[in-house]
């Protein structure tokens, strides 16, 4: 049936309707396919829906969102959904209509088939009732004054409680507030905290807080590990969160469901197994020169190296990993999807790993051939990361395929559930960081660095005009800078002391308390003496002593890595006219040390450079700070050292900072730009050019988890610097008052 027969058929004299109905119905083709019979029964309830008297509101939601509902569910949810609306059109809640259908397709991807569906509309139509107001408790006259309110929040409440809990849920609140109609908006909007205190004890899954001792004691028993166990949020809708190592402990989602038959203790189990062994038996490994196809191979066949040590300490572990990894694919899956133009190399990765996990998978080729030498390698011991590098590096040589290149990656059923994310497996080289990376024998001097050691590395650029990069564009330029005298930056903190001084009231709110000491616990790690004495005191003078006598300690501190890059363009050698014998870059100077300073003081980790352009073919990246640097004098000779000159290719200087930044671990990773001016190269004549590109260098590093904010120094500011960086800006109108606006804006992004 053409989209006139399906016009007519809708019946629809709304305007707005016509304007928008073949999009809608070219989306409902896509999501529904040759079904003809759903198509004209999604129709059908729309055009129901138009003649209800409620507008068009009702009518253009359902055109909306039920396609992606039906392609969910199925067609068997337009019955009980069309009599939850009709119940709701005949009732004084007939303006709840366009609400319930507007979340319901949030809702339907946590209850995806008709059965769940019909029973959350009962629970809805169930409160509706119950929550009327009436007059003289006769007739039910008015709304619901909740139902709204319950039908804003249900996608995220359907995420987090299974129906039944919910049901529970929702009977609480009105047993509590049937009466108050303030205290029902308040329960059912979660602003009440009995109510997300219900909730939380309605929640499917299993908590990290209610299993944590156990798992401490698994840790500290079987792997005489003594490692701190944090919880970090879990989005349900988002990408799986993977577990990882940090230097203050394990990070482990907050909550875990059952998965089959094992259960969400055994899932916690097998991560904590995991993270411990890769503490105990992992080394980290250079990762600049590989290739992310060589270093995911690498991490995968190092995975199952812990894993296959970690069974020969606890074998139990090993049905428990069995039934959580993916099923290998079948060859024939692989060669259809490579025929499909994906890359499939993370299905061959997974079926690699199945096969080095479960030796009785049958395996052929290189896969085959890989499996031996692991094998044989751990018959003669523990091995190492290396040894595992080694073989994973010959694997991807003979099975690397032209697909490989393909953007469409192939990622469904490929995370193997206990793994974490092997951050810990790879260390970064950067310039003026030596110290971290080699000993002693092999840094090179810090006043004469060797530039030619380096090749320059090459970064895409956006053409705004054609809407899409240029690939290997830029060519940007690694170098140390040059030392000067470490006594002017000395002289320049003296000069600005008292900005120092009112900085520090500042600081001293932000330091961190590493470690938060929790006393007159039911249960703790050690014994709280205070509590413990108290206790034998009312014991024998015969009254009930207070049972609460351990204490246990928590982290509560900061981790932050940040870099502060500075454009170095010939304009910061401008004079600032407010500040008799100040230029911009003298004020600069004087911010950053101040910042550094106040970093060292707050134990963040810190990198400071610098940058500037000589068309695409030369942009400069100076490193000042490396993050493994203390702020002592070598640092302040090169900050007196940096000259302004040529221009401010901004994008390229982001993407590189980001590169380096993103190897970083900390909990927020922050790229701080302090610029004078927006971005131009002298061989780009349309300045919107790199202001574009500047602004898709600051969304893929958004993608990578990097917090970018701009502080600028420029008065027309305004009218580009939103472009670039969104909301995330700050303009320092009067210059000289740089260096104490930089620490207040570092403090509050830090906060």
């Amino acid at each position: 049936m053409d989209n006139t027969a399906l016009r007519q058929r809708l019946n629809s004299r709304f305007p707005e309707v016509d304007a928008v109905f073949d999009d809608h119905v070219a989306r409902a083709r896509t999501l529904l396919g040759a079904d003809e019979a759903t198509l004209l029964a999604w129709i059908d309830l729309a055009g129901w829906l138009g003649r209800l008297g409620r507008g068009v509101e009702p009518l253009l939601v359902a055109l909306e969102t039920l396609p992606e509902v039906l392609h969910t569910a199925g067609v068997g949810v337009l019955q009980p959904l069309r009599e939850t609306l009709a119940a709701l059109q005949k009732s004084p809640d007939g303006r709840a209509l366009g609400p319930l259908l507007q979340s319901l397709p949030a809702v339907a991807r946590r209850l995806p088939s008709g059965p769940l569906l019909a029973r959350y509309f009962a629970l809805v139509l169930r409160l509706a009732a119950r929550t009327r107001l009436s007059i003289h408790g006769h007739h039910a006259t008015e709304p619901s004054p909740c139902l709204p309110t319950l039908l804003d929040q249900a996608p995220r409440l359907v995420a987090q409680v299974p129906l039944d809990g919910l049901a529970r849920w929702i009977d609480e609140g009105v047993r509590l507030h049937g009466r108050h109609p303030g205290h029902l908006v308040a329960w059912f909007g979660l602003e009440a905290p009995d109510s997300r205190a219900v909730l939380q004890r309605e929640r499917h899954g299993t908590l990290l807080v209610d299993v944590e001792r156990r798992l401490s004691l698994t840790l500290r028993g079987l792997w005489s590990d003594e490692a701190a166990l944090v919880p970090c949020p879990v989005d349900r809708d988002g990408p799986p969160f993977r577990p990882h190592l940090e230097p203050d402990g394990f990070r482990l989602p907050e909550v875990l469901d059952a998965r089959g038959d094992v259960s969400a203790l055994a899932r916690y189990r097998a991560m904590l197994a995991h993270l411990a062994a890769h503490r105990r038996w992992s080394r980290p490994l250079v990762a600049d020169n590989l290739s992310p196809m060589q270093r995911l191979a690498i991490e995968c066949v190092e995975d199952a190296r812990i894993d296959q040590l970690t069974l020969r300490r606890h074998p139990g572990l090993a049905p428990v990993l069995r039934a959580l990894h993916p099923v290998a694919p079948a060859p024939e899956a692989i060669d259809a999807a490579e025929a499909a133009g994906r890359s499939t190399l993370r299905l061959r990765l997974v079926r690699l790993s199945r096969a080095l996990l479960d030796p009785a998978l049958p395996c052929a080729g290189a896969d085959d051939e890989l499996r031996g030498r692991f094998q044989a390698l751990l018959a003669e011991g523990e091995s190492d990361t290396c040894q595992m590098a080694d073989l994973a590096l010959r694997w991807v040589a003979r099975t690397r395929r032209q697909s490989d290149q393909s953007a469409q990656v192939v990622f469904d059923a490929t995370e193997v559930d206990w793994r974490d994310d092997n951050r810990h497996l790879w260390t970064y080289i950067e310039a003026g960081d030596e110290e971290v990376a080699f000993d002693d024998t092999h840094r090179p001097p810090r006043t004469a660095p060797d530039d030619t050691r380096l090749p320059p590395h090459l970064y895409p650029e956006w053409d705004h005009a054609i809407r899409a990069h240029r690939p290997d564009w830029v060519s940007v330029h690694d170098t140390l800078q040059p030392a000067g005298d470490a006594r002017q930056i000395d002289a320049l903190l003296q000069r600005h002391q008292h900005t120092a001084r009112h900085l520090q009231r500042l600081l001293d709110a932000l330091k961190p308390q590493d470690r938060t000491r929790l006393r007159q616990q039911e249960e703790g790690t050690e014994l709280d003496l205070d509590a413990a004495v108290r206790a034998l005191i009312d014991t024998r003078a015969g009254c009930t002593p207070d049972t609460r006598v351990q204490m246990s300690t928590r982290t509560d501190g900061r981790d932050f890595a940040v870099l502060l890059l500075l454009d170095l363009s010939a304009s910061v050698n401008d004079a600032v006219p407010a500040a008799p014998g100040e230029t911009v870059l003298s004020l600069s100077r004087a911010a950053v040390a101040l910042l550094a300073g106040a970093v060292a003081q707050l134990g963040d980790q810190l990198a400071i450079a610098g940058f500037h352009s000589n068309t695409r073919h030369e942009v400069r990246y100076l490193h000042l700070k490396g993050f493994g640097e203390v702020w002592d004098d070598t640092p302040k000779a090169r900050l007196a050292a940096v000259e302004g000159a040529y221009s401010t290719r901004m994008g390229a200087a982001l993407r590189h900072a980001g590169h380096l930044l993103s190897g970083r671990r900390a909990d927020k990773r922050l790229l701080l730009v302090l610029t004078d001016g927006q971005p131009a190269d002298i061989d780009v004549a349309d300045p919107a050019h790199l202001i574009a590109d500047a602004a898709e260098a600051v969304r893929a590093l958004d993608r990578l988890g990097l917090h970018t904010h701009c502080i600028s120094l420029d008065a027309r500011a305004d009218d580009y610097v939103g472009q670039i960086f969104g909301s995330r800006w700050a303009v320092v109108d009067r210059v000289e008052q740089l260096p104490r606006r930089l620490v207040e804006v570092f403090a509050g992004l830090t906060r």
